[in-house]
């Protein structure tokens, strides 16, 4: 029997008097007496339970502002974009100038069925985050896979830096090779600069050591730019965590677009991704800031390792062995032949050019030479064992 019945039965049928029975229940009067205007009223309905909420609240929401919210929480979705109640307050105050607070949006939301609630989710503030303190201070970068409208697998090499979260580069290829790797970093630096150092996990492209020994491309090609090159141990993915989590937000993305027929449509799709994820998405971590934001805002750190020196002209170059073993590089507007040899002939090689020093590699990161380019000399002979 709940409180009200007993109330009830106490005066209507003992006897006893509304003020007596408040006392010994511990009740307001006022409330025993609106407890038997009810049950003459309504019987045995009128003890149910009513909610308290007020019948007018002047400040609730409006009914425009709360569908342009779902409306957004919508186009959000089908874009396959983060589509939370902070972004969605960021978009509203883009607009007008002004959003209510992200709970009051997390509450609507919530009321018009957009939330699932998830009790058993690791709570946020049980994990120990780390965050570089400067941009291109470290560099996280790792292999995605990914498949074309025909089912075809295609891996994507994703770079984020680890202060800013800013996507650095996001490349799709059939297969990743090891000179893949060093021509995407080397895009990388000329876009945002040298980072202190590269954090990976233990795949074949970034290392070579528990597989066979020595290094690989991009560890002496790292080492050759004194930056600092790191792996994170074995079965822990949670050590190159940001990237990690930047492959579910791509891919999530990825999902709700037309799916590439080739590599190429995927790039350009990388490329507009990209465009979005670094000037226009507001991120949690970045206290709602976009990662250009956050990576405009501070001075950047440089390669600390001796020896490095940021060379003046630098760029990369594709090419393939001619039928003799040559290959030709233009500088400063004038065409010079290096010498690799017949052997290598038609093979595809990657040329690294800082300055006079020219690297050439084999996809898969061999290194077949590495000269000092004579400038006033057609041909540059190899040199004799």
């Amino acid at each position: 029997m709940s409180l009200g019945r007993l109330v009830v039965t106490a005066v209507k049928v003992e006897g006893r008097s509304k003020a007596e029975v408040a006392r010994d229940y511990g009740v307001s009067r006022r409330w025993v007496f609106e407890l038997i205007r009810r049950f003459e009223t309504e019987g045995e309905a009128g003890l149910e339970p009513r909610s308290r909420r007020p019948k007018h609240s002047p400040q609730q929401t409006g009914a425009a502002l709360e569908d342009e919210i779902v409306e957004i929480r919508k186009q959000l979705e089908e874009e396959g974009l983060d589509a939370g109640a902070h972004t969605i307050g960021y978009h509203l105050e883009r607009r007008h100038g002004e959003a209510p607070a992200p709970s009051t949006i997390w509450r609507i939301l919530h009321r018009r069925g957009f939330i699932t609630p998830q009790p058993q989710k690791r709570p946020k503030n049980s994990y120990i985050r780390f965050e570089a303190e400067m941009p291109n201070e470290r560099w996280q970068a790792d292999i995605t896979h990914w498949e074309l409208a025909d089912g075809s697998p295609v891996e994507i090499l994703n770079i984020v830096d680890d202060h800013s979260r800013l996507l650095v580069c996001s490349h799709a290829r059939v297969i990743t090779k090891a000179a893949d790797v060093v021509a995407s970093f080397h895009e990388a630096f000329t876009a945002q600069g040298f980072p202190a150092s590269v954090l990976t996990d233990n795949g074949a492209v970034f290392t070579a050591v528990p597989r066979r020994g020595g290094r690989c491309a991009l560890e002496i090609e790292l080492a050759r730019l004194g930056i600092r090159f790191c792996h994170s141990r074995p079965y822990h993915p949670q050590t190159c965590g940001k990237v990690e989590r930047f492959h579910q937000t791509l891919k999530k993305w990825l999902r709700r677009q037309l799916r590439a027929a080739t590599v190429a449509e995927l790039q350009s799709q990388l490329e507009r991704f990209t465009d979005y994820y670094n000037a226009v998405r507001p991120h949690r971590a970045l206290r709602r800031r976009t990662p250009q934001e956050a990576f405009d805002a501070r001075p950047k750190a440089v390669p600390t390792l001796a020896g490095f020196v940021v060379p003046a002209h630098y760029r990369v170059r594709a090419d393939r062995v001619d039928k003799v073993g040559r290959v030709t590089l233009r500088y400063n507007s004038r065409l010079h032949h290096i010498g690799l040899g017949r052997r290598y002939a038609r093979t595809r090689v990657l040329m690294l050019v800082a300055d006079l020093e020219v690297r050439i590699l084999t996809e898969e990161g061999e290194l077949l030479r590495e000269l000092t380019l004579d400038p006033t000399r057609d041909y540059q002979p190899r040199e004799k064992a």
